[in-house]
């Protein structure tokens, strides 16, 4: 069985700039095979794949423009890598999963440094450092968060990446199968767990998460967000001036990038805080070990369409909840159902089973003919619980 484990690392200046260096190259290698492809495509000529690009690159490009030799200075399966993931994303868009692959740009892309054990010494995991591939020992923030490679487990692959000013490490660890079925939790009765924008989740049994970002603290640091934004707005249009001016453009561009990094701290605390919020209430959930667990599968991409609640919805990351929910279930050996799109769930009376149709989204309260009144949300995680159609994940 393998599970990534993910932690904060303290890098020296040396690494530091290694690191820096081998995901600038990844973010070049895969700008030049998007384009490569593209001028391929305007020729006439035959798509090229990832592997014939390495082949390519490494035997006829780089012989012949030695401007360029600095690609093999940082770690070759790091570069091959970033190949490999744009091959991957054009797959992706013949098969018309995906739109067409986007470049990756400076400070903005998610560029990873990815890393393999290639022989024994590779891959070595203490408990307060690990041995990373062209980089050696690293320290580690979180002392005895990964395994250690001394009781057994063994560190498959992993990747090495910057957020916010810091460093972090992710790794692979195949780790024993523990997964069994606990026989005494067929007895219980299952769950069924409704998502909204008023309240993040309501399950059946009674039990309402409300919506973090209503929370006193996060407000707090959006305001604080708007006023940074603000603020860097301010430096670019001052820039703009110095640039036409001719003077003083190398302390503003510095500015720049000390309000750049304030932002992204910002962005990144918020991110953490909504985070640990979902994963403590999957512990939550998953504690009361329920034979089964039932959601809805929800358009996310169709509510996101909605200018006047995209943000909402974006904020409350039903799909990374749908993935950690699915991951924690599959740990603890619970069955996770996912009732179709199109289930009238809210619209459905969980007592006589009538469906009104003329039920708006206004109305947070449902009453049916039957005499049944009760709370909208929490009458849709009953008809989840209830449902006999669904799939499982």
């Amino acid at each position: 069985m393998l599970k990534s484990f993910k932690t904060e690392i303290n890098p020296t200046k040396e690494q530091i700039i290694k690191i820096n260096k081998t995901i600038g190259t990844c973010r070049y290698v895969y700008n030049f095979y998007l384009a490569h492809n593209k001028e391929l495509y305007e020729k006439g000529e035959k798509f090229m794949s990832g592997k014939k690009f390495s082949v390519w690159l490494n035997n006829e490009y780089l012989p012949n423009h030695r401007e360029y030799a600095w690609i093999r200075e940082v770690s070759s399966k790091s570069v091959k890598k970033s190949i490999e993931n744009g091959c991957r994303a054009f797959t992706k868009f013949f098969k018309g999963e995906r739109g067409f692959p986007k470049y990756k740009k400076k400070g903005k892309s998610d560029v990873k440094m990815y890393f393999v054990k290639n022989n024994p010494k590779d891959c070595f995991c203490g408990r307060h450092r690990i041995s990373i591939p062209t980089l050696g020992w690293v320290r580690l923030k979180e002392k005895g968060y990964i395994p250690t490679t001394q009781n057994g487990y063994v560190i498959k692959s992993g990747t090495v990446s910057v957020k916010a000013g810091r460093y972090f490490v992710s790794a692979l660890v195949e780790i024993p199968d523990t997964k069994t079925a606990d026989h005494s939790n067929f007895g219980n009765p299952g769950i069924g767990i409704d998502l909204g924008l008023k309240e993040f989740a309501v399950v059946s049994n009674g039990k309402v998460y409300p919506n973090i970002n209503q929370s006193a603290k996060l407000k707090k640091l959006e305001k604080q967000l708007r006023r940074q934004q603000r603020c860097l707005s301010r430096k670019y249009e001052k820039l703009k001036k110095y640039e036409k001016l001719k003077k003083g453009e190398s302390t503003q561009r510095a500015n720049i990038q000390k309000q750049r990094l304030k932002v992204q701290k910002l962005h990144n605390r918020i991110d953490n805080i909504r985070t640990d919020y979902i994963n403590k209430t999957i512990a939550e959930i998953v504690k009361t070990k329920p034979s089964y667990i039932t959601i809805e599968d929800l358009n996310v991409k169709g509510m996101m369409k909605n200018r006047h609640l995209s943000k909402a919805v974006a904020s409350q990351k039903f799909y990374e909840f749908r993935v950690k929910l699915k991951n924690k279930c599959d740990e603890t050996g619970i069955e996770l159902r996912i009732a179709d799109r199109y289930y009238p769930s809210s619209k459905r009376c969980h007592c006589c089973g009538c469906i009104r149709k003329d039920l708006r989204l206004s109305e947070r309260v449902y009453k049916c003919g039957c005499g049944y009144i009760g709370d909208r949300d929490l009458n849709a995680s009953l008809n989840l619980r209830d449902a006999k159609i669904y799939k499982v994940a």
